[in-house]
């Protein structure tokens, strides 16, 4: 019996000692303790160190009356000033200080979910992450330390391409959650680390926002699909100003009139962005010609045209969805006209006689820091205020656009919707039957309407917001964007196609008739 006793005694107590190890007590108090890293803190300071060598583990006595400093990893460093070791020791006499400095992969590290508005800090970095996937952990004798003088300098080492980071500390809330929080930390950069300083002792971390990079195959890439369907579009966009002169001749209609407009936008738009393209390449690196300078001018003149035909094809369906009745509009198209080419007019003139435009260089890094540069005559990247002038004219102006026209493609949606189920309702059973099997040609019709306005409109523009997630997002906004002249020939051919059948048939379809060529008087 006394045999079985000590056998007993002997297992519990090297399984208490197994559990005192440094190796086990994250794993054990991020279990077992909902306010675990409490718990972290203060078993850490007394566990056992089985092996004298832990990695990302440092654990030694310093004097306080000097500065201190550990590095648990070669990315990972601390300096604690001597005011900060002697304010840890609190009312103890002893001159050394117990520090304690590891490294916690970052996963351990739970956010409250939910109630955000009561940590405003968790909305905005809810899309951050940490840097290298790991948190440093630094402690120091047995009293809380806070509000320094002498900040406590962390240094984190980086080979990631992100210059946006921001130093952050863990606020512990319940049941192991908590949130991130920069108060009392200050964030620099010094191109390969941050540095981080602090004015007390907790979890640290760097939270970034990686940037998109693109390297050189998929940049090469991009250029070889956007070439390509820049030059597809300028020989679609020719063959829909052909198709929508026969189609204006047939019958004028204002709507076939703006369409003609707004792909001759087009048809300068991807044209002058391949002759910029061209250009550029014949020039030597430091060349400057006024020749650059002119294209730079006609395609900026050509983008800002197009963004504003695009606007005027939305407001042309405002006029024609919702204002319906009771419209009569003095030379309209002459007003639009003065509008759509005028207001592009005037800003590149204005931006031109400012000395905007020239060659524009982009340098571009990937994930190996290999950089690729990227010329284009454009606005010149020697211009000082080049970004406040592509802010506005390139980016707020074309999100207001595409803004508007959204809310019209939205009433487009409706008014169908609701056109298909007042028909629907008003006819007799009989009839119904009849109609059911004309639904599926009809859902079809509806939707390569809503997909045409969808190019008309200018809508595939507002893929840009995607393109700073993914690589994939990239491609998809370089396609469709490079291949609008297809699209708007595409639509082209449909009008003929209807005005035709028009032509050939007694029975139309009022809802589509009157999204796709209803017009206004003079």
């Amino acid at each position: 019996m006394w045999i079985t006793f000590l056998l007993i005694t002997l297992v519990g107590l090297s399984t208490t000692q197994a559990s005192n190890f440094c190796e086990h007590v994250l794993n054990e108090c991020h279990q077992n303790n909902p306010q675990w890293t409490r718990c972290f803190e203060d078993t850490v300071r007394t566990c056992t160190v089985r092996n004298r060598f832990i990695s990302d583990f440092m654990r030694l006595k310093v004097p306080s009356s000097q500065e201190a400093e550990a590095s648990p990893t070669p990315n990972h460093r601390v300096n604690i000033p001597s005011s900060a070791l002697k304010k840890s020791r609190g009312v103890a006499t002893e001159e050394e200080v117990l520090l304690v400095a590891t490294v916690i992969n970052s996963t351990y590290f739970k956010r409250k979910r939910g109630r955000t508005a009561l940590i405003p800090s968790e909305t905005e970095y809810s899309k951050h992450t940490v840097l290298g996937g790991l948190v440093l952990a630094v402690m120091a004798g047995n009293h809380p330390v806070s509000n320094l003088t002498q900040h406590i300098k962390l240094s984190f080492k980086h080979s990631e391409q992100v210059d946006n980071g921001i130093c952050v500390f863990w606020q512990e809330l319940d049941y192991r959650t908590g949130h991130w929080s920069r108060d009392g930390c200050e964030t620099s950069h010094s191109g390969s680390e941050f540095i981080c300083s602090c004015d007390h002792l907790s979890f640290f971390a760097v939270l970034v926002n990686p940037e998109l990079s693109v390297d050189k195959t998929n940049s090469d890439n991009l250029s070889y699909i956007t070439y390509i369907g820049s030059a597809l579009s300028v020989f679609f966009t020719v063959i829909s100003l052909i198709i929508y002169i026969c189609l204006q001749r047939r019958r004028p209609e204002k709507a076939i009139a703006l369409h003609m407009q707004l792909t001759g936008a087009l048809f300068c738009l991807h044209l002058s962005f391949l002759l910029c393209s061209f250009w550029v390449s014949l020039m030597k690196e430091n060349e400057e010609s006024l020749v650059c300078k002119s294209l730079g001018f006609l395609l900026h003149w050509s983008l800002l045209a197009t963004f504003t035909w695009t606007a005027l094809e939305g407001f042309h369906l405002y006029l024609l969805l919702v204002r319906v009745f009771n419209i009569y509009v003095r030379r309209y198209l002459l007003k639009l006209s003065l509008v759509g080419w005028g207001l592009p007019t005037l800003i590149a003139v204005v931006c031109g006689i400012s000395g905007v435009y020239g060659k524009y260089t982009l340098q571009l890094k990937d994930d190996k820091n290999t950089s690729s540069i990227t010329q284009i005559c454009w606005m010149s990247s020697q211009f000082p205020h080049r970004l406040v002038v592509s802010y506005i004219t390139t980016l707020a102006f074309p999100c207001l656009v595409i803004l508007y026209n959204s809310c019209m493609l939205g009433v487009v949606v409706f008014k169908l919707w609701r056109v298909r189920r007042s028909s629907g309702g008003t006819q007799s059973s009989s009839v119904w039957k009849k109609m059911n099997k004309e639904n599926g040609s009809r859902l079809w019709k509806d939707c390569a309407t809503v997909l045409g306005l969808s190019c008309v409109l200018g809508l595939p523009w507002g893929l840009e917001t995607t393109t700073f997630t993914s690589l994939p997002a990239i491609y998809v906004f370089t396609i469709l964007n490079s291949l609008q002249g297809l699209f708007m020939f595409l639509w082209s051919v449909a009008l003929s196609c209807k005005s035709r059948s028009e032509n050939n048939s007694s029975i139309r379809d009022l809802s589509s008739q009157k999204i796709m060529t209803t017009s206004f008087n003079n």
